[in-house]
């Protein structure tokens, strides 16, 4: 029988990183059956490395290391090489990034670890040059030392493979035998506070390099604003909006955002693009456009839900996940300029102005005395030194901007992911459909709605009720996981509330009660990431903290708080409420870590606010008022004009009765009625939005 891991079979896979070995002489596996039953029969250990299609180390150590023949021969010869796509499977990234983080104190893409045959790790770090530099082991030496090891001092491996696991258990498996209480409103106001210790007031954001988005921190924080009126909280929070709007991590000629900055202030990008970057950072710019009224911020969150059409978009609906930074070889080329290239394509007086307003120079601000655009002069400035009014030197930039933009579609483009994840897609569906609601753009919700059909048709199991993790090129591949399920909810709920439509809403109970039924564990108190059904790994993690996307258990708690009333008799209120109380010490201990519970906690203790209305069409002034308020964590529940009407949906819904959330709430005087609720207690009906929306705030005015 010809061995199953004699060869590298990542031709077999679809993902596009995993492809990317598929002419590495290192007989790369996918890890699956076949892998892990070779490393248990053979009794090798296996030497997992982890990555994407778009981190650029990845790349550096694929040359380096996984294309040199004399590594591959180590490798095959004493290890199972495994190569895992992290976007795929985020479970065992998550677990093997805790222990690189526990013992390193970092961690990152690419992430290498070696394992024992029980997938227990034994040795862990990120990206190794082939040879030692500057205080780094070599790959080569690393290799060659545990093949020996393995056989001369196994003992000592397996002992550490035990501390490790077991630490990892304890980190991300474990709930506290006694759940504490969960803390009240004032944890939003704690954890605002502490994020304002952090934030960077000269450069915008928070820390020193590399800079990171952090859309949960400025959620937080707007948030916190909208309670309090401390204006030093939306000082910080336009602080990073202006700071990533005007700075390098912006696209500034084909919108949407890098992953993140190399330095404090905001110049030169890591040049992949997320679509989850695109989603969190879509959502704050239309919340900082509601809450001041400040058209750059519609603008931005135009510009990125433009760029995602254009570029992330399946001709079918549905979302890709990301673009490469590499092109021609090299990190950034597609984005850079030089004035030289710039005056190509430009007349004088275009060229002049943009160069300054984007800080163009000979000498540039990235490798090869290229420029990374980021905004160096305002406006005024530029009208003043031209001699020329701002609407005029404004109106000059956009016709250079459509023109670079148009040369810079020669370039060799950066490769693009086109895995459609569930949960990725969830946060896009929700940001689109935000959109729809702040800009007033039907046509956004339209794209949410597509997007959502796409997933759900490929994705969803109609029958068994549960959620695959991607599909690419009409292969669908994996479990979904927490994230995808409370993500992919999280968006059609929005949708919802954004169109009235009752399917998305239906979807969003569906897959909701899946959650409770696959994630939930009554005696732990949590939310799992991984589903009952599927894949036991070495332990089971949970995702309490927020990373580069939210916490997925926070995201879930704060689902199930916001549909309790749509669905009173799922649980969701009970499981929300355990939740809460086992993680009670840790959000209280480290909130910024926890934004995401640290809002469904503050959800919990204030109440969710309701508004439900009861129109067969929302009027266009209730429309234009919802459009222009920031309302954080309203729900909006759109429900049929009368009774008779609601029974239809209910019908639908297979639901026996109207929940609270809708039951007597029916239109009165053949008018467009809209009822304000929160904590079991409601206003009085009113054909006036305005007045309902002051009911939120009439009591604490008392």
């Amino acid at each position: 029988m010809t061995n199953p891991v004699g060869r590298n079979r990542l031709d077999e896979e679809q993902s596009p990183y995993l492809r990317q070995h598929v002419d590495n002489p290192v007989n790369w596996q996918p890890w699956d059956e076949a892998a892990l039953d070779a490393a248990r029969e053979q009794d090798k250990p296996i030497f997992l490395s982890i990555g994407y299609s778009a981190c650029h180390w990845c790349h550096v150590m694929a040359d380096e290391s996984f294309s040199d023949p004399e590594i591959a021969e180590v490798l095959n010869e004493h290890f199972i090489p495994v190569k895992v796509d992290r976007e795929e499977r985020p479970d065992l990234d998550r677990i093997y990034q805790t222990i690189c983080q526990l013992v390193t104190g970092g961690g990152g893409w690419p992430l290498s670890v070696w394992l024992t045959p029980q997938g227990k790790p034994f040795f862990v770090g990120t990206y190794f040059p082939p040879e030692p530099r500057r205080g780094a082991p070599g790959f080569r030496d690393l290799v060659e030392s545990f093949a020996e090891t393995w056989q001369t001092d196994r003992d000592e491996i397996e002992n550490r493979a035990e501390q490790w696991t077991h630490a990892i258990t304890d980190r991300l498996e474990e709930t506290p035998d006694t759940p504490g209480e969960a803390p009240g409103s004032e944890i939003l106001d704690q954890t605002v506070q502490a994020a304002l210790r952090a934030a960077d007031r000269d450069d915008g954001g928070f820390g020193g390099g590399p800079k990171f988005p952090q859309p949960g921190r400025i959620d937080a924080i707007l948030r916190g604003y909208a309670i309090t009126g401390r204006r030093e909280a939306l000082d910080v929070a336009v602080e990073a909006l202006d700071a990533m709007a005007n700075g390098g991590l912006r696209d500034h000629l084909g919108g949407g955002f890098h992953r993140y900055c190399v330095d404090k202030d905001w110049t030169v990008p890591h040049f992949e693009k997320m679509l989850y970057d695109q989603a969190g950072l879509a959502a704050r710019y239309l919340d900082a456009y509601r809450l001041t009224g400040n058209e750059s911020y519609a603008a931005v969150a135009r510009e990125t839900f433009e760029f995602v059409r254009r570029e992330l978009s399946h001709d079918d609906g549905g979302f890709f996940a990301t673009l490469d930074a590499q092109s021609d070889g090299e990190e950034g080329t597609f984005y850079v300029w030089t004035p030289e290239a710039v005056r190509s394509h430009l007349p004088e007086l275009e060229a002049d102005l943009f160069c300054d307003r984007y800080g163009v120079t000979p000498g540039g601000n990235f490798e090869n005395k290229t420029t990374v655009l980021n905004v160096s002069a305002t406006l005024s400035d530029l009208a003043a030194e031209y001699d020329l009014s701002e609407d005029e030197v404004e109106d000059h930039l956009e016709e250079a901007k459509k023109t670079l933009f148009a040369a810079r579609a020669d370039r060799e483009r950066p490769a693009r992911d086109e895995k459609v994840l569930a949960g990725w897609n969830g946060l896009m569906i929700s940001a689109f459909a935000q959109g729809a609601v702040a800009l007033e753009d039907d046509s956004l919700a339209a794209d949410a709605r597509r997007a959502l059909d796409f997933v759900r048709e490929h994705l969803w199991d109609e029958a068994s009720e549960t959620l695959s993790r991607r599909v690419m090129n009409g292969e669908v591949k994996g479990d979904g996981y927490l994230e995808d399920y409370a993500f992919l909810a999280r968006g059609a709920f929005d949708l919802y509330q954004a169109t009235g439509d009752l399917e998305p809403l239906s979807f969003a109970i569906d897959l909701a009660r899946a959650t409770n039924r696959e994630f939930y564990d009554a005696a732990a108190g949590t939310l799992y990431f991984t589903p009952e059904s599927g894949e036991a790994l070495v332990t089971r993690p949970q995702e309490a903290t927020d990373q580069s996307t939210p916490s997925s258990l926070g995201v879930a708690t704060s689902l199930f708080l916001d549909l309790e009333h749509f669905a009173p008799d799922a649980g969701f209120g009970e499981a929300a409420d355990a939740v809460l109380e086992s993680y009670a010490n840790r959000i209280r201990g480290s909130p910024l870590e926890h934004v995401s519970l640290v809002l469904a906690t503050e959800k919990a203790a204030s109440g969710v606010p309701e508004l439900t209305a009861a129109a067969d069409e929302m009027p266009d002034e209730w429309r234009e008022t919802l459009a222009s308020r920031y309302l954080p964590g309203l729900v909006v529940s759109r429900r049929p004009a009368t009774d008779d009407e609601l029974d239809v949906w209910l019908d639908e819904l297979e639901l026996d009765e109207a929940p609270p959330i809708w039951a007597a709430r029916e239109a009165t005087d053949g008018k467009p009625t809209v009822y304000a609720c929160e904590s079991f207690t409601c206003s009085a009906p009113t054909h006036d939005i305005d007045e309902a929306l002051a009911w939120f705030t009439a009591g604490d005015d008392a």
